[in-house]
């Protein structure tokens, strides 16, 4: 029976992948040999999402950003965040260790929003939801499986469905997968959960990996750069990755992890038109309390100390522009400028 559940599993989630393509985005949990945990993720997309880094304070006052019955909070904790189109929050840690990580999910069905009489959120404002909010996975769960808010998801620039899984890490290596899947909010609870990526939906990605455990990774792996392909690879690399002590080496192993199940620039499929080059990479250190960036655009890597931004309440939202491709490195705090926060993603 057990393995008749496992077959009809994979079959699904090929069945999904032939109908809908994949989107490349992937995520994943690095324990160092320093007991501390790294998160690593890849944005990939079919054009260059217009993403800017911001820094945004303790005691800001938010809202869903959809209007009149819109969730409002202030914020509990600082963050740096890597903005999409500047109107949603797609990836970010915060000054508490919690890393929160978006990518796109095409299965999702968030259900009638209006109809359910909660308060509203835009998709776009859901990553950023969790890191105001939350010091770690288990708070988190624990508030957001009380289903305290309904998800707006208007379309994207260029017409395409909004829709997006989300994945939580903090600094203890605690993980959860949230999703929204027939209306309703599954969430995945298991610090065993180091891996995600795009379609399918996460417990069908759990059983196509089981599958592949039994290969040797050594020997044969499957090959594409569609996103089951990539769980099963991802999952088995980070298995067989060294735990590093050195924090130089940790992050270096991270970067190396997340480059090896990236997409080059200019590569598509005209019969899978969602699959996408890789555009950006972050690389997000909770013991340094650092957010690494690469794009695919610039020959080096920088990065933020949390700890050098200006994130006290009363502090100004500040952005480090990105538009035109600059070529940054090295510690990069210093180059944010205050400035209004984007509005949410929102019609």
């Amino acid at each position: 029976m057990k393995n008749r559940r496992l077959i009809t599993l994979v079959a699904s989630a090929a069945i999904a992948l032939v109908s809908f393509g994949a989107l490349a985005c992937t995520r994943f949990i690095y324990e160092t040999g320093a007991n501390t945990f790294i998160v690593g993720r890849s944005m990939d997309w079919a054009e260059d999402p217009s993403t800017d880094l911001w820094s945004f304070p303790r005691g800001l006052k938010r809202d869903g950003g959809v209007g009149p019955g819109s969730v409002e909070w202030t914020s509990k904790y600082g963050s740096v965040i890597s903005s999409f189109y500047n109107i949603a929050t797609v990836d970010g840690m915060n000054d508490a260790g919690l890393v929160a990580n978006a990518l796109y999910l095409v299965e999702s069905d968030y259900g009638d929003a209006k109809a359910s009489g909660k308060p509203l959120i835009s998709v776009g404002a859901w990553t950023q939801y969790a890191l105001d909010n939350f010091s770690t996975v288990a708070e988190a769960v624990d508030a957001l499986s009380k289903d305290p808010f309904a998800v707006v998801a208007p379309d994207l620039p260029g017409g395409k469905k909004a829709g997006g899984h989300l994945a939580l890490a903090d600094a203890s290596g605690d993980s959860a997968i949230f999703e929204y899947i027939g209306g309703k909010l599954v969430i995945h609870h298991d610090r065993r959960y180091t891996v995600m990526t795009n379609s399918p939906t996460f417990d069908q990605q759990l059983a196509i990996n089981a599958y592949w455990k039994g290969v040797n990774g050594l020997s044969f792996q499957p090959g594409t750069i569609g996103s089951a392909d990539r769980f099963v690879r991802m999952s088995w690399s980070l298995g067989a990755a060294p735990k590093e002590k050195d924090p130089r080496l940790a992050v270096a192993t991270a970067f190396s992890l997340i480059r090896s199940i990236s997409v080059p620039l200019g590569l598509a499929d005209p019969v899978k038109p969602n699959i996408a080059a890789t555009i950006w990479r972050t690389v997000s250190d909770t013991g340094a309390g650092r957010y690494f960036f690469e794009s695919a655009y610039s020959p080096s890597i920088f990065w933020v100390d949390l700890a050098k931004l200006k994130l006290a309440p009363g502090s100004a939202p500040a952005r480090l522009d990105l538009s035109g491709r600059p070529i940054l490195s090295g510690e990069v705090s210093e180059k944010f400028v205050p400035a209004e926060p984007f509005k949410f993603l929102s019609h």
